[in-house]
């Protein structure tokens, strides 16, 4: 009987632990189906307001780059200005030689005083009023006065066109500017007829940002506001960034667009223009005029959240039963390098997958878990592990 007991006590511990072995098989199995279900970071997509830039390359171009040319020939024997420095207008920049137009407006002033003394010895008009000189010698003597009145005025403007030549002598600026490139220096001959100027003076006080704006774009604004001018009104204050990638302290104006469309490059023509007190932008220097566009009750995705297939942009839409279906959307053609703004594919309150999309697949399960979640369990597993 004890033999019997002992075989009935060991059979009941034996199915015991068979029994825990199979609970914990199968708690073992439930578990590791848990953790087959992948957790992944989603948002829900609420409408906002967001601001978006786009740049543009650009040339820059003084409010006015005056060619300066000579209006007499001569030598030039003084360079009152170099190149590179701040010019005020009429400042003198060059002399030429000046002996030649010095004569030559002397010669003039004798020619105007000889006239003036054949047009006092003509005069007789009072002889004949005192019956000295007949009429006829009146008439005669008369059309000799009108002839030396003409010879008077004529001396008169060559005495001004020597004098305007003299004056020219003294090239000087027509604007407040910077002094551009000197191609001739003292000693070198110059005339009206050259065809390089003696150098160039730009008025730098304001500048001009030419861009290029493609047709599509233009379009686009044009269905907008109808009108170029009605653009123009609207159009926002613009920004700039210098060619050392630095933003500039002064905002733009855009003022004009231009109607005609280049053939070659389909592109049109625009022209913001900028303060410049500190002339740290100079003619000829390049940048990127920044314009902005502010876009309200828009739906924002991360651009991660995308993946692009045959030119198409799709998300994962996480539905009720936490199941994802890739769902194709449109974004506006600006976005901030990091977001995208929806137009169409999307509504309010729609849950997407913004990590890990390149491993989803259309009705995978998943476990949605918050973002600011998904950023701690990373975190927590790449820290080192205290030993």
């Amino acid at each position: 009987m004890k033999i019997e007991k002992l075989k009935m006590t060991r059979m009941h511990n034996l199915f015991i632990i068979a029994l825990s072995a199979m609970c914990v098989a199968c708690g073992g199995k439930n578990q590791g189906r848990q953790q087959t279900v992948p957790e992944f970071a989603v948002i829900t997509l609420q409408p906002e307001t967001v601001k978006l830039t786009s740049a543009y390359p650009a040339t820059f171009k003084g409010r006015q780059d005056v060619e300066i040319r000579p209006n007499v020939s001569g030598f030039i024997t003084k360079l009152c200005v170099d190149e590179g420095s701040s010019v005020q207008k009429g400042q003198t920049l060059f002399v030429i030689d000046p002996v030649q137009y010095e004569e030559a407006v002397n010669v003039a002033k004798a020619a105007v005083e000889v006239a003036k003394a054949n047009v006092a010895a003509k005069n007789k008009r009072q002889l004949e009023q005192k019956n000295i000189i007949s009429k006829f010698d009146l008439q005669t003597a008369e059309n000799a006065l009108a002839s030396s009145e003409a010879a008077l005025a004529q001396a008169k403007a060559q005495l001004t066109n020597a004098e305007k030549n003299l004056s020219y002598t003294q090239v000087t600026s027509p604007v407040n500017g910077v002094m551009g490139k000197v191609p001739f220096r003292v000693g070198s001959l110059v005339s009206p007829s050259m065809t390089t100027p003696l150098t160039t003076v730009s008025d730098i006080s304001e500048m001009y940002a030419y861009f290029s704006m493609t047709e599509k774009q233009l379009l686009d604004l044009i269905r907008q506001d109808s009108t170029s001018s009605k653009i123009l009104e609207k159009m926002p204050p613009v920004s700039l960034t210098t060619a050392d990638g630095r933003p500039y302290s002064q905002q733009g104006k855009i003022e004009t667009i231009s109607e005609v469309i280049d053939q070659t490059t389909g592109s049109v023509s625009v022209r913001a223009t900028f303060s410049n007190p500190q002339r740290l932008l100079r003619s000829g220097g390049t940048g990127s005029v920044i314009i902005p566009s502010q876009l309200q009750n828009v739906l924002v995705v991360p651009q991660k959240a995308t993946y692009e297939l045959q030119d198409k942009r799709f998300v994962f839409v996480v539905d009720a039963d936490s199941k994802v279906k890739n769902t194709e959307v449109e974004v506006f053609k600006l976005d901030d390098g990091k977001n995208f703004v929806v137009t169409s594919g999307l509504n309010p309150g729609d849950r997407i997958v913004i990590e890990g999309v390149g491993t989803l697949r259309d009705g995978t399960q998943i476990q949605p878990i918050t973002p600011e979640a998904a950023a701690a369990k990373i975190k927590a597993a790449t820290q080192p592990v205290n030993k």
